[in-house]
């Protein structure tokens, strides 16, 4: 017997990207000019920051400005209700690097082929539809990169579907004092900026649906604190070199606000998978966690510096 929602195959989509995105991704998490890799179209090497590609679901091919609730609206998945756009948070995302990406699509083309992984019923909390993008070479098959992500549909529960399999648990060593201590002061601007890469969705800049959610108003991108310690891991572990990032994941735990301090607290558990170091990593605001669960597959530099 089929359980619903599980493996639902998606239509593959289109998605492009400039290099004029890659320098707004870069600067919208706080990527200056001691990283002109990653923010300058003339570097020696100019490269894409590896987790780019997190946006490319929002942004697809889109130049402009697009509807958000009519792009997160789903197809009809059979046994699963219809769920309410305007009333979803990002639960966490997983991401699996096999290649880096060009610094443009232009001459070439690229799509997300996509699965519905399963779709969980939480009860009254709400449901989770976990999904699975692959970002592919639409001419010569090449996998770039995997991404499995959670979104949570708030309040949208106890319509008697499966509950989901437990998580895996990747927990911080707090024990121990970390290796590196990465601070990043956003600002009350961040949400704005961060949505022009393509994430529209009016929680990050308006008071409603904030207010309605329980969060008091608009609150950041789950994927911006995401990134931001992307950053902070790929440059005190792995020096800047979006190569070393071999898998990076999280949970995000608690609603960041524009103007907060991200305190990205970093370990190095000293056990590797061939080249690759596992690394733990949490995201803190005022002493609270904002973003659990962390951990990432990083090839370490031959130099990492105390941030």
């Amino acid at each position: 017997m089929s359980i619903p929602g599980e493996n639902v195959l998606l239509p593959p989509v289109e998605v492009s990207w400039l290099q004029r995105d890659l320098l707004l991704f870069a600067a919208s998490i706080g990527i200056g000019t001691e990283e002109l890799n990653f923010i300058f179209e003339h570097a020696d090497p100019f490269e894409a920051f590896p987790t780019y590609p997190c946006i490319l679901p929002f942004k697809l091919t889109d130049q402009e400005v697009v509807d958000f609730d009519e792009r997160a609206t789903l197809r009809e998945i059979p046994g699963v209700p219809k769920f309410d756009p305007r009333r979803i948070i990002d639960g966490g995302r997983a991401m699996t690097f096999y290649r880096q990406i060009p610094t443009s699509t232009v001459g070439r083309r690229f799509e997300l082929r996509s699965r519905i992984i399963g779709v969980y019923d939480k009860g009254k909390i709400g449901s989770i539809i976990e999904d699975e993008k692959i970002l592919v070479d639409a001419e010569s098959g090449e996998q770039y990169v995997k991404m499995v992500g959670n979104t949570f549909f708030m309040g949208q529960g106890n319509w008697n579907g499966p509950k989901g399999p437990p998580t895996t648990s990747y927990p911080s060593p707090f024990e121990k004092e970390p290796d590196f201590t990465f601070r990043f002061q956003t600002t009350k601007q961040a949400a704005l900026i961060y949505r022009l890469n393509g994430d529209y969705n009016r929680l990050h800049v308006t008071q409603e649906p904030g207010r309605s959610l329980g969060f008091g108003g608009p609150i950041m991108h789950g994927l911006f604190t995401y990134n931001c310690a992307a950053h902070a891991v790929l440059k005190c572990v792995g020096g800047n070199n979006p190569a070393s990032l071999q898998k990076f994941r999280a949970r995000f735990a608690a609603p960041v606000r524009a103007g907060d301090e991200l305190v990205t607290k970093i370990w190095k558990l000293g056990e590797f998978e061939g080249q690759y170091e596992d690394v733990r990593f949490s995201t803190f605001v005022n002493g609270n966690i904002v973003l659990s669960n962390g951990r990432a597959l990083v090839k370490p530099a031959a130099r990492s510096s105390k941030v």
